[in-house]
């Protein structure tokens, strides 16, 4: 079987229709971006100390920026720069950045997650959604983001690990692609990826179980008593605390994520952003015959209500997302 292109496979999928043109343009894009990133990240401790904090500084949301998030940010701005897109929303900017007037998409990224990872040479990566834009029904650039999930035309991720992943979806399944050094392409490696509904793993950081809600205690309590206890099958944790990395993970082989809200200062709604995060990762796992939620409430149903929202959130096998939600 011949191999398949990014390129290939999203010119097949937009065909002339301007929209769609629109957005393979975007995907193209951010691919290209995410490539020089990699490139970035691969140097590890060889590059200009790309892990540290700059000075006092945070990001939008209020957490400590590293030097590489803001390069990220600035590669991703001169890649859409060539592309179709109005404006792009960054995790890393209190405002949206205005690119192209008469773009027909706005794109919505966390240039770099799992940032404080750098050091430690564990994957991490960039998530992407994209969401229709006209200039007559959206103003406002804000108003365009605060659009529900189930708006988004295109979503995904990048991973930058032993391989350079794109994880994304057009709609109508979840696709992987494979950077390819050889060629300097990006390869389809699975054409529908299928989360299996079932799960006997998951993945939380345990060390918060006393900040947590009863109910997410109650849950956690039920997997760790194994077949002997209510759920009757022993369970594994793993986590990495990247999401891009814990999220390919459950596109892989299958498990469940919780990034619960707690009772610690600043981290009553989660850490996580609805737009630049829980948003496009929810619509390749559901894409993916998964389900994310805020713990009950279906993510990709959730109206934003500001630019860097943030939100609760549990994704990955159905069954057990569904379990979760009974607990609450």
């Amino acid at each position: 079987m011949s191999e398949v292109t990014l390129q290939a496979f999203l010119d097949d999928w937009a065909g002339a229709d301007p929209l769609r043109c629109a957005v393979a343009a975007t995907v193209e894009r951010l691919a290209e971006a995410g490539v020089a990133i990699a490139e970035m990240v691969a140097r590890g401790p060889l590059a200009e100390d790309f892990g540290k904090v700059r000075g006092d500084e945070a990001n939008a949301g209020g957490d400590a920026q590293k030097e590489l998030d803001v390069i990220a940010e600035e590669e991703l701005v001169d890649a859409l720069g060539k592309a179709p897109v109005a404006f792009l929303a960054s995790e890393e900017s209190e405002t949206p950045i205005p690119l192209d007037p008469q773009g027909r998409v706005v794109v919505a990224v966390d240039p770099l997650d799992g940032s404080s990872n750098i050091d430690t040479n564990v994957s991490i990566g960039t998530i992407f959604s994209i969401l229709p834009y006209d200039l007559e029904q959206h103003p406002d650039p804000s108003a365009a983001l605060l659009q529900p999930g189930t708006a988004q035309i295109a979503a995904g991720f990048l991973v930058y690990g032993p391989a350079t992943v794109l994880v994304s979806s057009l709609g109508d399944g979840t696709q992987v692609f494979v950077f390819d050094h050889d060629t300097a392409t990006f390869i389809l490696a699975r054409e529908k990826v299928e989360i299996p509904a079932t799960t006997k793993e998951y993945g939380i950081n345990q060390s918060n179980v006393r900040h947590w809600a009863p109910a997410t205690q109650r849950y956690i309590e039920d997997c760790l008593a194994g077949k002997d206890g209510p759920r009757g099958k022993d369970f594994n944790m793993r986590w990495v605390g990247s999401l891009v990395a814990d999220a390919f993970r459950i596109f892989t082989r299958g498990g469940v994520y919780l990034y619960p809200g707690d009772s610690r200062k600043g981290y009553a709604e989660g850490r996580l952003r609805l737009i630049y995060e829980a948003n496009p990762v929810a619509f390749v796992t559901e894409q993916a015959g998964g389900a994310a939620t805020d713990g009950t409430r279906r993510i990709l149903d959730i109206v934003p209500s500001q630019i860097h929202q943030r939100i609760p959130l549990v994704f990955g096998s159905r069954e057990e997302v569904e379990k979760i939600a009974s607990y609450y």
